[in-house]
């Protein structure tokens, strides 16, 4: 079972994963960009310099490909859980056409997520959270857009899901943690399409 981890910065991805560790100590845990060696150079570059949007989305998508066929693609058969996956790609990808960019991240990445867990956040908090990371932090490229950017990103999350038919489950990321990781556990046990949204 592949289950991507969705949601813009600070939303508690990372949080979120270390939880299921405990709870699938056999998953493999993996991220977009970065799952890769190759990966991990090009997440060095979309997050640390300013490029070209053409540039930023094919980069993506090589990140995507290479993930693919050494990560996703070779664990088939295990519990796969990701930090982002093509929704993401999708998602950050503001001003391309969709039909492009869904038919574009397809051929990266064949494998669809069997499971989509989308954590969103209030305009408040997302102001709070990205401005305590930035007090010990400097913001990377994704981040510096700004938080407009960011709640636009989040509203094309569920979009990127709906339009690839792909089972979703969004999740307000203000509320308890542990109870944010029991429904992500029970969620990955379910069947049918999860769909519980966050308000702003």
């Amino acid at each position: 079972m592949y289950v991507a981890i969705e949601g813009i910065d600070t939303s508690g991805k990372t949080t979120q994963i270390a939880a299921l560790k405990r709870h699938f100590p056999n998953a493999i845990c993996t991220k977009e960009p970065g799952g890769t060696e190759l990966g991990a150079r090009l997440r060095e570059i979309l997050l640390q310099h300013h490029i070209a949007k053409t540039t930023e989305l094919f980069l993506f998508l090589a990140d995507r490909a290479e993930h693919y066929a050494r990560v996703i693609a070779p664990n088939a058969d295990s519990l796969l859980i990701s930090d982002r996956s093509l929704v993401s790609g999708i998602a950050y990808a503001l001003g391309f056409d969709a039909e492009i960019l869904c038919a574009l991240n397809r051929l990266a990445m064949p494998k669809m997520p069997d499971l989509v867990i989308v954590l969103e956040l209030d305009s408040a908090s997302l102001h709070e959270r990205l401005g305590a990371k930035h007090r010990n932090a400097q913001a990377d490229v994704l981040e510096s857009r700004g938080i407009a950017y960011l709640l636009d990103v989040q509203r094309n999350m569920r979009r990127a899901c709906e339009i690839l038919g792909l089972r979703y489950l969004t999740l307000c990321a203000n509320e308890n943690k542990e109870m944010l990781t029991q429904r992500i556990v029970e969620a990955i046990g379910a069947k049918g399409v999860c769909e519980s949204v966050c308000r702003d």
